[in-house]
């Protein structure tokens, strides 16, 4: 049976306790929508921590290769990577002190994303998270 994401109530919740996502898949090209998506999230407030190979900096902030090489919690995983990746990302994931996993749009495993959710995670599938925040009227995460 297909993962149902959480009530809109529920997800407009989660996002006001939101201020660290780490961006999996964070591109260096402006012109990607993981680029963007990180921006906009940034410009309202959240804590953007980027995470793909290579290192480096993105938006100002320092890159991480992979997700344990965080050095502190983060409240979401919001992941730009295809579909075939979440079951590995979920282990990792699950692995960490975080609260939840966001796949964004077009990003669907319904079993990992149930698996997940069964671990106790606040998991959302095939959502931009740009809109959500958008279409719940959030306003700027308090620094």
């Amino acid at each position: 049976m297909p993962y149902e994401n959480p009530p809109h109530d529920d997800i407009k919740r989660f996002l006001t306790g939101v201020r660290t996502i780490a961006v999996l898949g964070l591109s260096t090209d402006p012109d990607r929508p993981s680029y963007s998506v990180a921006m906009y999230m940034q410009s309202q407030g959240f804590k953007i921590i980027p995470v793909r190979p290579g290192g480096g900096e993105i938006l100002g902030e320092r890159v991480f290769e992979k997700l344990s090489d965080i050095p502190h919690p983060v409240d979401v995983v919001d992941v730009f990577r295809h579909s075939k990746y979440v079951a590995a990302h979920v282990d990792e994931i699950l692995a960490l002190p975080g609260k939840a996993i966001w796949l964004q749009e077009g990003v669907i495993d319904h079993a990992a994303a149930e698996r997940a959710r069964k671990a106790g995670l606040f998991v959302v599938q095939d959502r931009c998270i740009l809109k959500e925040h958008r279409k719940h009227g959030i306003g700027r995460v308090a620094g």
